[in-house]
């Protein structure tokens, strides 16, 4: 497969479009290669080409389906390094953390197939049974973000296809390049108008979430987009899912084992530059321990080498983008402007001056009505904080508008779990943090989203259900 020309696939076929555009490998500020601005009429063609082909796909054996899907995981592993050296240069990531994207894309695939399409049974009597099947939409719309292109568009392609949905994928513009090919890739397996993709600007989410043609629009992005991706959609009483933004808090208890929780919580927080949703945004550390946990922190993330995503050693590369590389800035001029304590970390290598790096920052406790605190950079900075009590912890983490997930770290399980119920997040961690897995529900709670991914009920949002009554008459 050719990783140099990049083209939309619609109805099988590679498309060119009048006007193309171009990324940014954020490392360098180099120029990417031309890629794809879609038009009305490409949403259109690619719309009917979806409905055409879900006449015959959904009826396709789901264990058909399945092996399709299995196909295109073995294929995406089978060219890991061609997609490893595109991944770092739209993405900025390392080679060791594109590689291991690779492969929870994959995993992603592979893992929505161990489950099966649910039945639910309401009732088995002798004279009647009632029971709910679910049956898939119709045309899904998956829109994909910027930090991890390859394995969230995985995490969308799996429980679509599974669901018998044909599914129209639209890459971040700012990381096209990746989506792209492994739609290429699919067209190995799918009948054509299956799995198609639509590259573009700004303009083009618009064009799909206001659809009529379209049944779902799984979304992962900020919060104040999948508002407007809602608001778009409520036209047509188009389904969505929405995976948005996370402030997440990680709760260190004094008893917990100081080495261990700093270590994993510095991997946690600056990983892919801290632009996860889930990463940790917050780190409140019980007050007995807070000084000594503060320097193990700071110890392992001076050990942090930033760096460009192929050089060796690299574990944070860039920020990815221009507009986030100003947004994570806002938070520094603050930070600064109110004189608060930082610490920074990591190894910045020379020569770094024309990408978007930013050195890995701790703020040193700052107030409660802080920005760091109250909103989620999205990038390599995250306050320490003190706690004393479980009931003013608790408060304090839940004040947030978000609620997509958090860890607590405590050798008391017993604690854990009063900490844990006491959150209002859709996901929580004991002694670790970022842990997720295709057959586990995922979402958050308050503005972090709206339904699910993954797991069974992450099938469920790609059907509709629909339930028999039967009554015997023997």
């Amino acid at each position: 497969m050719n990783f140099s020309t990049f083209s939309n696939i619609i109805n099988g076929q590679a498309g060119v479009t009048a006007v193309t555009r171009h990324g940014i490998n954020p490392s360098t500020c180099e120029v990417l290669p031309p890629c794809p601005v879609s038009t009305q009429a490409d949403v259109e063609d690619a719309v009917q080409a979806a409905r055409s082909a879900f006449k015959t796909w959904k009826t396709t054996p789901i264990e058909v389906r399945k092996e399709k899907i299995k196909g295109l995981a073995a294929a995406l592993l089978a060219q890991k390094a061609e997609f490893a050296r595109l991944l770092i240069a739209e993405q900025g990531k390392p080679t060791m953390f594109a590689d291991h994207e690779i492969i929870r894309g994959a995993h992603w695939l592979t893992g929505t197939c161990e489950l099966d399409m649910p039945v639910d049974e309401v009732d088995n009597e002798p004279e009647r049974r009632i029971f709910t099947r679910y049956v898939p939409l119709g045309v899904v719309v998956g829109i994909v973000p910027w930090n991890y292109p390859i394995m969230l568009l995985c995490g969308k392609l799996g429980p679509a296809l599974m669901a018998g949905n044909c599914i129209i994928v639209k890459p971040s513009p700012f990381t096209p390049y990746c989506g792209i090919k492994i739609v290429e890739l699919a067209q190995r397996f799918f009948p054509p108008g299956v799995v198609q993709v639509l590259s573009g600007g700004d303009d083009l989410g618009p064009m799909l979430t206001a659809h009529p043609g379209i049944d779902k629009i799984s979304f992962t992005g900020s919060t104040a987009t999948g508002k407007k991706v809602m608001e778009s959609a409520s036209k047509n009483l188009t389904r969505v899912t929405l995976e948005l933004g996370g402030n997440d808090a990680a709760i260190v208890c004094a008893d917990a084992d100081i080495e261990n929780a700093a270590s994993q919580i510095a991997v946690a927080t600056f990983m892919n530059a801290g632009q996860i949703c889930i990463a940790v945004k917050r780190i409140y550390v019980h007050q007995d321990i807070y000084e000594t946990f503060k320097a193990s922190f700071i110890k392992h993330v001076l050990q942090l080498k930033v760096g460009d995503g192929f050089a060796d050693g690299t574990f944070m590369g860039p920020v990815q983008n221009e507009l986030q590389f100003e947004r994570v800035k806002v938070h520094l001029d603050e930070i600064a402007k109110n004189n608060y304590a930082v610490l920074k970390g990591g190894d910045m290598s020379d020569g770094l001056q024309k990408g978007f790096f930013i050195q890995p920052t701790v703020v040193d406790n700052p107030p409660d009505d802080s920005k760091i605190v109250t909103e989620e950079p999205f990038g390599p900075v995250v306050p320490l904080l003190k706690w004393s009590g479980v009931d003013e912890v608790l408060f304090r983490v839940n004040s947030s508008d978000m609620g997509l997930g958090a860890s607590v770290w405590t050798a008391d399980e017993e604690l854990g779990m009063r900490i844990a119920d006491g959150l209002d997040v859709g996901s929580v961690w004991f002694n670790e943090h970022l842990a997720i897995e295709p057959t586990a529900t995922f979402g958050g709670h308050k503005n972090s989203g709206l339904g699910r991914e993954w797991g069974v009920d992450g099938l469920r949002g790609y059907c509709n259900s629909k339930t028999y009554f039967i009554k015997r008459t023997k």
